[in-house]
């Protein structure tokens, strides 16, 4: 059984908001740690929690509990499912020949 795309809407309105483009542009570097994505925000750690639950739910990021940190990766596939979208809406329009 295959997992259906995540939402386009839930997606786009996750990234609607500076602060979880941040985050997101920070872990396209790579996974980091809820206390590594929060350092250069300025905002409390509970605020920054609520953006990545935000993300979380958009299926853009996931977090996983590796011993007593939460560990944050960019999902792929979700920014595929969004760059399909955005591409299938660039291409040319048909000759009519």
């Amino acid at each position: 059984m295959t997992t259906p795309p995540p939402s386009l809407d839930l997606m786009f309105q996750a990234l609607s908001d500076p602060t979880r483009r941040l985050i997101v542009e920070r872990l396209s570097l790579g996974p980091a740690s809820v206390r590594d994505l929060a350092r250069p925000i300025t905002m409390s750690l509970p605020s920054v929690l609520q953006h990545l639950k935000v993300l979380e739910a958009s299926g853009l990021v996931q977090t996983r509990k590796v011993g007593r940190v939460r560990l944050c990766t960019l999902q792929p596939i979700a920014l595929q499912v969004i760059e399909c979208w955005v591409n299938a809406r660039n291409a040319p329009p048909a000759s009519k020949e």
